[in-house]
């Protein structure tokens, strides 16, 4: 009997906070554990921060550019943030998807809507939680990476982020890093084994049931 595990689709694992609450974070271990797991580099509008690479973080563009490629509707989503633009290109989704490559979106809830909309499968959907509106500062004051006001900005839309946690497929609160973490993990290697994703189950189940015994 074969031992192929091929052909299988891959996952969109989306996962989204208000900023802050800890994603990339947890998002960087998990893409560091699973060699599997790429991440979508989002298209972006705002400047680059201390520390961040073009093209590693983000691809970094003009408002002009941007809009030219929503014109010729080049994003699988993309969403106004916090006053800046983000979007994830088609292109490069739809082949790792075909090619049973699993890709990670470290996105706000509006980009995992239009995903989940138009990718309806494929995508699944974590939304990860503060233990509080006041660690959700302490935070985003410690990281040093925003001015003061786009540090009260991110706290007063946290709520409404919040709000629209419902929408996703699994929720949990970011208290405990590595308790988090497995959460993620688990939720990631769940829906890798969902049946339909595995396109190659049929044919060995079929070998399974023929097999001398």
């Amino acid at each position: 009997m074969s031992n192929d595990r091929t052909p299988r689709r891959g996952v969109l694992l989306i996962v989204a906070s208000p900023s802050g609450a800890g994603k990339t974070s947890l998002c960087r271990r998990l893409m560091a554990d699973h060699g599997n797991l790429e991440l979508s580099i989002s298209m972006t509008t705002r400047g680059i921060r201390p520390g961040e690479v073009a093209d590693r973080d983000y691809h970094f563009v003009s408002p002009e550019e941007f809009q030219e490629l929503i014109d010729q509707d080049a994003f699988l989503e993309w969403a106004d943030v916090h006053g800046s633009r983000y979007g994830s290109p088609r292109a490069p989704i739809d082949k790792a998807l075909e090619e049973g490559r699993d890709v990670l979106f470290d996105i706000d809830w509006q980009g995992a809507a239009q995903i989940a909309e138009k990718c309806p499968e494929d995508a699944v959907r974590v939304f990860i939680l503060p233990p509080s509106l006041q660690e959700l500062r302490r935070r985003l004051v410690t990281r040093s990476q925003d001015a003061d006001e786009v540090i009260e900005r991110r706290i007063n839309n946290a709520k409404g982020e919040i709000e629209h946690s419902d929408m996703f497929d699994y929720v949990f609160v970011n208290d405990d890093f590595d308790r988090s973490y497995s959460e993620l993990a688990h939720i990631y290697h769940a829906e890798r084994s969902r049946r339909f994703r595995n396109v190659w189950v049929e044919a060995y189940r079929d070998d399974l049931l023929q097999e001398d015994v």
